[in-house]
């Protein structure tokens, strides 16, 4: 048996994990981060856009805080998200970007004086403050306030990974790449480390740690189509639900992007809407307004990916081989703006169409893009369920997102989740709960049932083929879990999935080989993937109203007077089904009590308390105390966070008493 001890397991290369790692490393551990590609080409690199970060340095940013970003989260989460959370992600955004910088990130600067944007349609002469030339700036992105995305050109995801990258490098921490966890160790109580496979050798090996951290990423590709990578199976959130302890939280929240191109469904920023682009039909109509006339094209994601498929279904949308869509025109931005910071996309649409998006329109349409859900833990990423476990990024819900996540929440995300679940971990592995003694016996049971598990599939004489089975599954998620949702298709795809599982232990193998077999690494994903598809299924069936992402159109109301709580998803051994509970969501805790996000008709049940906790924050903002002392007042966060990370953050408009 080979056995391989380390401080933290890191099981994910991306940014959150990586930026984990990087803090556990300088609280005197040693990490150590599995990843299934070179840690360079993790799914992170694809983000496009921008991170938000409430800088106040650009024109259109002055007067941002982290009160309205934290305000611009909750009402983007449809008031499904975690308020402490909320609010430590929006005090330690800014602390993350000027973090980056210092790595070298080459982030876009304000230059003074006049430019010129383009603004609702139409271009727009902005001032820039002398004060503020050479600082970050930032554009605008959907179901904000301010312009608060910073950003480097289109390409911020590539510039952010590669400089944490060679931190991680700087500061000798191992990445081994090409490998992939298969099972958690644990004993039902505490979290040991995982049985490993390295997908070249086909290997296996038991990670043994203080602590295990699963970054990796979202369940996208449970989707026909979608705009994560390959390698976003939900592989991280079958780790944890196989344990049988630890939980799953809002599996049933998936975001919808509305800009992906038509046929490939890869991702074209939501800064070409932020920069002024605008989204038109067959008759080259700009639509949005008749829908959402305040924010338009700019309206949260979840609410533009529903306007985009309406207007589709009122047979507006443009016919193609590849199925209906709809024209993203960016012709309005220039060439010159273009090709300094849509770099990406004009490659993209290049490369993919054979079109100079200066000249022609983008063939788009909403696609399968964030999991909101993840592994659930505490606002330290820890699981409750499995002590040693954490989660950070997407991966996790640790719950900033709720029901629907605003366009770069997500990069600044694994950058403060990173930064906090590193500073958790070393806690932690510092502490007497984590003294868990020599766990190799148990390690040497899970080694071999693993093993054996694997041969026996290798050996597999059934009559099905994963291929069919996927290809299926990816069916029933586009077609009955999608944008719009109702009764009896989920309850079909349900009953479906569910055969689909049973099926998918009758595999044919053609090539029984244990070391390199693509064949066999997509047998033992396929019943896992089913597996997070059912509580993605079956967590949208049980939750008869919509928030955010979630839409039902047999129960269209947000219904706060009953669903105001948190899904939680455990898979028993043995059950042919996951299993729900739910975590209510304390509104008499809540800095911002439930209200009316501002899109379409109000539409919502109210909760019994919300009258009341708004009479109460009502009298405390009458007080008059400056912000931050009314912050403290209505919802006290700052003793969750590390004491080095509780200071102010400055801004031109606001500096540092």
């Amino acid at each position: 048996m080979k056995l391989i001890h380390t401080d933290a397991l890191i099981i994910g290369g991306g940014l959150a994990g990586q930026r984990a790692a990087i803090g556990m490393r300088r609280r005197g551990l040693h990490p150590l981060i599995l990843s299934l590609v070179p840690a360079k080409r993790s799914h992170s690199v694809a983000a496009q856009g921008g991170m938000q970060a409430s800088l106040g340095n650009c024109a259109k940013g002055e007067g941002d805080s982290e009160d309205v970003h934290f305000e611009d989260t909750v009402r983007g989460s449809d008031w499904g998200c975690d308020q402490i959370v909320a609010r430590m992600f929006a005090h330690m955004a800014p602390k993350a970007a000027r973090e980056m910088a210092a790595w070298g990130v080459p982030w876009s600067r304000v230059r003074s004086g006049e430019h010129r944007v383009v603004i609702n349609g139409q271009p727009v002469t902005l001032l820039e403050r002398e004060a503020a030339h050479g600082l970050i700036t930032a554009r605008d992105f959907g179901g904000t306030r301010k312009w608060r995305t910073c950003h480097t050109s289109d390409g911020t995801g590539h510039a952010l990974l590669y400089a944490v990258s060679d931190r991680v490098i700087a500061e000798s921490i191992p990445v081994h790449d090409r490998k992939e966890a298969l099972a958690l160790i644990h004993d039902g109580r505490r979290c040991h480390g995982a049985v490993v496979r390295d997908l070249v050798s086909g290997e296996l090996a038991a990670y043994l740690a203080g602590a295990t951290v699963i970054a990796t990423g979202g369940y996208g590709r449970i989707y026909g189509v979608s705009t994560n990578a390959l390698i976003n199976e939900g592989m991280g959130a079958a780790l944890a639900l196989e344990t049988g302890v630890a939980r799953l939280g809002n599996m049933e929240a998936v975001q919808f992007h509305p800009t992906a191109i038509v046929p490939a469904g890869i991702l074209v920023t939501e800064g070409c809407r932020g920069d002024g682009g605008l989204l038109k039909d067959v008759d080259g109509y700009r639509f949005m307004p008749d829908y959402e006339p305040d924010k338009k094209e700019l309206a949260s994601r979840d609410v533009v990916s529903r306007r985009m498929a309406e207007h589709m279904r009122r047979g507006k949308g443009v016919r193609s081989p590849y199925g209906e869509h709809l024209w993203l025109d960016i012709t309005g931005l220039g060439a010159e703006h273009i090709d300094k910071n849509l770099r990406e996309v004009k490659d993209i649409c290049q490369y993919f169409l054979g079109i100079d998006p200066a000249r022609e329109y983008i063939p788009v349409r909403p696609t399968q893009h964030y999991s909101m859900g993840g592994v659930r833990t505490d606002h330290s990423g820890q699981s409750p369920w499995l002590a040693g476990l954490f989660s950070c990024g997407e991966a996790a819900c640790w719950d900033m997102h709720g029901f629907n996540r605003l366009g770069g929440n997500s990069l600044a995300e694994t950058l403060v989740a990173g930064m906090l679940v590193g500073e958790s971990v070393a806690d932690y592995c510092a502490s007497a709960e984590a003294e868990a003694g020599c766990a190799t016996a148990l390690a040497r049971e899970f080694l071999e049932r693993e093993q054996a598990e694997l041969a026996a599939i290798a050996r597999g004489r059934g009559n099905e083929a994963a291929v069919a089975l996927r290809r299926r599954m990816e069916t029933v998620m586009t077609d009955s879990v999608g944008l719009f949702r109702n009764g009896p298709a989920l309850a079909a795809a349900v009953d479906e999935l569910a055969d689909l599982l049973r099926r998918s232990r009758h595999l044919a193998m053609r090539c029984q080989r244990l070391d390199a077999n693509p064949e066999l690494v997509q047998a033992y994903r396929l019943p896992r993937m089913l597996k997070v598809a059912l509580t993605v299924a079956l967590g949208a069936l049980q939750r008869t109203e919509s928030r955010g992402a979630h839409f039902r159109e047999d129960f269209p109301a947000r219904d706060d007077r009953h669903w105001l709580n948190r899904t939680l998803a455990s898979w028993r051994p043995g059950d042919a089904l996951p299993t729900l509970d739910y975590e209510v969501l304390d509104v008499m805790h809540m800095e911002l009590p439930p209200g009316f996000r501002g899109y379409g008709v109000r539409n919502i049940v109210e909760h019994p308390l919300t009258a009341l906790r708004q009479a109460e924050v009502d009298e405390l903002r009458e007080a008059r105390l400056d912000r931050h002392a009314l912050q403290s007042q209505l919802m006290a966060f700052k003793q969750y966070l590390p004491k080095r990370y509780r200071g102010r953050n400055a801004r031109l408009d606001e500096p540092l008493p």
